[in-house]
């Protein structure tokens, strides 16, 4: 709020400095692309209503539930997900509309290049980059949680077990799990080994271990060899109390656990499990470079949108939508192929998020050079 009071005065100021003519297209680009998030994910509620509809009745669950868990965070998540879709069709849409009445003409004969007339249309889209960057790092997260935990509870699909669980605890000593049963607090098939200067020098076994209290763990049955050089000392119990400081959140990866971070506590994981040397993090790699790449979409669509449309065509603002609908959806599918292509194979998650930015750029400023001016 105090930094919302702090940027009024400037924004304040900017807008004095706007021409008319900026601001009409910054209120034309705005309106329409706000308009085009209303009906669109209209449509997307009333089909998910239509498809979940026999599981809302089947599993009694309240109407405020519905309304007020879900659908009320169904909402900013879709809108955010397909925001470069939504800034790509409000632009073609409301820019083809403008060529068709002579207004982009008019604008050009008055003086104004071309290069002058996309300042208000990048000012808008700094706008919904910088929501959009604000929404999916800090607000939608905490909306995915109650939304995902509603979705998991409907569907019966919360994941509660860890399977061949391998990492380092802190530096030197080294976890394994065979099997961890979130339901029961218990791991199964567990060891514990320290290595000093590469060698090691402690390897605790147990059949079993159990989850107290953040990082209390108890290992039932357990063996200690101690090796020294040659001599090697062993030592054996029913039940002891050890300090392991990891807890079972910092292994159990549970379905959407990367959209229910915030940015900050995306960033921190990551760098927690690199350090740990886990290696299930490619998800979230993938969700941490996607909420940086996502708003530099709506500057490079943008540029498309506006150098496709500004020119009044022989067969209307249809064959602008058209070709706009294309991009806008091979720019997802693009991004959706190369998400799955790092998931299963080797591509850098860094680029299986960027390459599509780095694709769709020189097609922008192609199109804007051969657009006329």
């Amino acid at each position: 709020m105090i930094l919302a009071i702090n940027l009024l005065p400037l924004t304040n100021k900017i807008m004095k400095m706007l021409k008319r003519i900026d601001r009409y297209i910054i209120a034309k680009f705005l309106g329409t692309y706000f308009l085009s998030i209303a009906l669109i994910i209209s449509i997307a509620v009333v089909f998910d209503i239509t498809e979940k509809l026999d599981d809302f009745y089947g599993k009694n669950i309240p109407l405020h539930s519905i309304i007020f868990d879900y659908y009320l965070n169904f909402i900013p998540y879709f809108s955010t997900l397909f925001s470069p879709l939504f800034v790509f069709i409000s632009v073609i849409f409301f820019t083809s509309k403008m060529a068709e009445n002579t207004e982009i003409i008019a604008i050009l004969s008055s003086g104004i290049s071309f290069k002058r007339m996309m300042l208000p249309y990048f000012i808008s889209a700094l706008i919904i980059a910088s929501m959009t960057f604000y929404l999916n790092g800090y607000v939608v997260p905490k909306g995915n949680v109650v939304r995902l935990n509603f979705e998991n509870q409907m569907k019966n699909r919360i994941s509660e077990s860890a399977y061949n669980v391998q990492m380092e605890v802190t530096p030197g000593v080294i976890m394994y799990l065979e099997r961890y049963d979130k339901s029961r607090q218990k791991g199964f098939g567990f060891s514990l080994e320290k290595f000093e200067d590469k060698k090691l020098v402690s390897r605790m076994t147990a059949s079993s271990v159990d989850w107290d209290t953040l990082y209390n763990w108890r290992v039932n049955h357990y063996l200690i060899r101690h090796f020294d050089g040659l001599t090697e000392r062993i030592e054996k119990g029913t039940s002891r109390d050890t300090i392991i400081p990891i807890q079972p959140s910092d292994f159990i990866v549970t379905r959407g656990m990367q959209e229910q971070m915030t940015l900050t506590e995306l960033n921190n994981y990551l760098r927690k499990q690199k350090a740990r040397g886990m290696g299930n993090i490619k998800e979230f790699e993938l969700e941490y470079h996607r909420r940086f790449s996502l708003p530099f979409a709506a500057f490079i669509l943008t540029l498309i949108g506006v150098s496709l449309s500004s020119q009044k065509k022989r067969g209307g603002m249809g064959i602008n939508i058209g070709v706009g609908l294309v991009l806008s959806f091979s720019y997802i599918l693009l991004s959706t192929v190369a998400s799955t292509f790092s998931i299963n194979g080797n591509m850098s998650p860094f680029w299986a998020m960027w390459m599509t930015n780095l694709i769709y750029l020189p097609i922008g400023i192609f199109l804007y050079i051969r657009a006329p001016k």
